[in-house]
């Protein structure tokens, strides 16, 4: 809805070149004021006429009130030739004392200089000076330049990926980052030998306790008390604070800003044990994202934005385009708000037959699935098996943390129907209870159940969100995605598919279509490692299906689109894995970009690997962790690049006729040692790999 321009309106956004307030001041004029400004300064969404410029503003002997700044914009550093000043802005106490200025009416791909000033006991004091850029005119036919990064774990992790693209003093358009700017918990989980890298809450008595098993447990933000003290940590980060002084920002969300694996506002803590639905957290964590990041998602008026003004779950919507000059046109999507659940439930009862005999039929896939592995029976029919099967259902459950009758009542829903005998027998072989042994497989119906597809336990990510049987879940995926009216896959929702096809309309302009997962399929395949045992074992595996993995129909069918629509000229840039790709998927190249300093996927799946019980030295160890880039190559013949155990940033150039990445990598051995007094060592620590990116293909530079 538009706004009428009042007095007051007009008065808080006159122009004034040659100030005569007291602020209108020159550097001779003030003082040191960084103190007054402990996130120091950002700026976000660039535009070719505008942009948002970002403090927050708090009295160290007073943090409770409230201060009133000005804001000063000029051409040069020295604010000699200022094109701005605005006066009376509040650092709003109500929220967290942040202050977001949209300033209007600049020059396209114009470098502007900026700070914020306040008067305090008779002094002038002045924030840090920030510079930002104005995108390219329509029509103007230059290379667009700009850095992708992710992933910025801090606790007990130093930003040397940061501090390198500060020495390199890139010429840049904006810093793209996509995803995980902070992470939910705090450090009590694995606290930080340097105290200035942990995290911890204020008001921890707000905050939800994570049981992460095996006695270890943390908290993680719950409050938007919390949510401010972990963007209030991040950002003390001195190297974090020169990259958002010296570039503006063009950001998304991933999952983290929230919960882990989020979708919607459901968090995935406890696998399926509990509901966690948590829409008042959900708005939380976007009250703290709105505050503290210079983001424009409303297409506010000039001046000061009013965050209580952005909506938020459910009418959230951060998803929006950017055009920079005549080459290139950016759609930053959001992945998390509008997906649905993951196609397998974390709760689900392995052995519950998902596709029965009739379905497959109706698929021609009755051969296919005609071995006695996915043979099934009603169980109601086999009254003493079935009161076995309950009866361990309730032991796993209570193990897993469920009362007594809540796992009772569970086992009753669950155990009862059509259930496949591959979960089945083993169970009852290993209970051995006269006159409830295993049931013949012979002459019994063919069915996949979520067993089929790499599901073994109750309440576990393991064959729900991550490792994945791919060909039967495959299988399950489009059948649900034919079934539901692609609903089951619908990953950005129906309008935000939409305005993000209408973007990609015409081959005149490079399209870039920012993700916060990455598109890349990576596949364990074991079909053929003899060496792997048990046989069982030897299948093909997605590693990550929170990621596009999970939505393999979905995926296809969008790139195609965007493919044809685009002519070929369309990339998709990514990030969340922790690891570096460059792969083609479905005709679209695609980049990942590695994390700034979260765990490396290298690590991760080893210890999750070794947890399964397949530790170093075992053939499933190597190929699905020691050589895990060899093997998600021989999987994935689109992949051109992998890298899984480096941390960096990719610095990516759009041309006429191509793009250019580069990747800036450091290995993760070296993100928990801090080099912020060894520049030259840091610097000889990183490497870097070049690509060229054409219509369909990705090549070493």
């Amino acid at each position: 809805m538009s706004q009428s321009l009042n007095r007051r309106t007009i008065l808080k956004c006159i122009v004034a070149v040659a100030a005569s307030t007291a602020l209108g001041c020159h550097d001779d004029d003030v003082d040191d004021g960084h103190v007054y400004f402990p996130q120091s300064v950002a700026s976000g969404d660039p535009r070719s006429s505008s942009v948002v410029l970002w403090t927050r503003a708090v009295d160290p002997e007073s943090p409770d009130t409230e201060l009133v700044l000005s804001l000063q914009v000029a051409r040069d550093e020295h604010f000699t030739d200022r094109v701005l000043v605005l006066d009376g802005l509040h650092a709003a106490s109500a929220h967290d004392h942040i202050l977001k200025v949209k300033v209007t009416n600049l020059q396209p791909r114009t470098r502007y200089f900026y700070r914020f000033v306040l008067e305090r006991k008779g002094k002038l004091l002045v924030s840090r000076t920030g510079q930002t850029r104005t995108a390219p005119a329509s029509d103007d036919d230059v290379p667009v330049r700009f850095v992708v990064a992710n992933c910025q774990d801090f606790r007990g992790r130093y930003y040397n990926t940061w501090h390198r693209l500060m020495q390199l003093d890139e010429d840049l358009d904006f810093v793209l980052f996509i995803g995980d700017y902070i992470y939910e918990s705090d450090s009590s989980a694995v606290p930080s030998p340097d105290p200035a890298r942990n995290v911890s809450f204020t008001d921890p008595g707000s905050a939800m306790p994570r049981d992460l098993g095996g006695g270890h447990s943390e908290l993680v933000a719950n409050s938007v008390s919390n949510y401010r003290d972990l963007y209030r940590t991040y950002r003390s980060d001195s190297f974090l604070q020169q990259v958002h002084e010296r570039y503006p920002f063009i950001l998304t969300w991933d999952d983290h800003e929230f919960s882990d694996d989020c979708w919607d506002a459901h968090a995935t803590y406890t696998n399926g044990r509990t509901d966690e639905y948590e829409p008042d957290r959900r708005r939380n964590a976007e009250l703290a994202f709105f505050e503290y990041l210079p983001i424009d998602t409303t297409d506010a008026p000039p001046g000061a934005i009013d965050v209580d003004s952005v909506p938020r779950y459910p009418d959230t919507r951060i998803w929006r385009d950017f055009a920079f000059g005549s080459l290139l046109r950016l759609f930053v999507a959001d992945y998390r708000t509008y997906r649905p659940d993951h196609l397998i439930p974390e709760g689900a009862y392995p052995a519950t037959v998902a596709m029965d005999a009739a379905v497959l039929a109706s698929l021609g896939l009755t051969t296919a699935f005609a071995a006695d592995t996915f043979a099934y029976v009603n169980i109601d029919e086999f009254p003493p098996q079935k009161a076995v099967l309950q009866g361990a259902y309730v032991q796993l459950a209570v193990s897993a943390g469920l009362t007594s009758a809540d796992a009772a009542a569970r086992a009753a829903a669950a155990v009862t129907g059509l259930l496949a005998l591959a979960y089945v027998n083993p169970v009852l072989v290993a209970a051995a209870q006269p006159g409830a042994g295993p049931i013949d497989p012979a002459g019994k119906p063919r069915g996949l159940a979520f067993v089929h597809m790499g599901k073994t336990d109750l309440f576990t990510r393991v064959g729900s969100r991550y490792v994945v049987i791919k060909d039967t879940f495959d299988v399950y995926a489009a059948w649900r995605y034919a079934t539901s009216g692609h609903k089951a896959e619908d990953a950005l929702g129906e309008t935000q598919e939409a305005a993000l096809l209408e973007s990609a309309q015409g081959s005149e302009t490079w399209k870039v279509v920012v993700s916060s997962v990455s598109p890349t399929s990576m596949i364990w395949d074991l079909r053929a490692k003899t060496d792997v045992e048990p046989a069982s074992v030897r299948n093909r595996y997605y590693y990550d299906v929170d990621q596009w993995d999970g939505f393999p129909d979905k995926r296809r069918e969008l790139f195609t689109a965007l493919r044809d629509r685009a002519g070929g000229r369309v990339l998709v840039v990514a990030g969340d894995i922790h690891a570096s790709f460059a792969s083609v998927e479905s005709g679209v190249p695609a980049l990942t970009a590695p994390a700034i300093s979260s765990t490396a996927v290298k690590e991760e799946a080893g210890t999750e690997v070794a947890a399964a019980g397949f530790p170093p030295g075992t053939a499933v160890y190597r190929y699905v962790v020691t050589e895990m880039e060899a093997t998600f190559r021989e999987a994935n013949p689109g992949i051109a690049f992998v890298d899984t155990d480096r941390h960096g940033f990719t610095v990516v150039e759009v041309g006429s006729e191509e793009a250019r990445a580069s990747y800036h990598l450091i290995p993760s051995a070296h993100i928990g040692e801090d080099y912020a007094d060894r520049p030259e060592e840091l610097a000889g620590l990183f490497s870097r790999l070049d690509f060229r990116v054409r219509p369909g293909s990705i090549d070493v530079a």
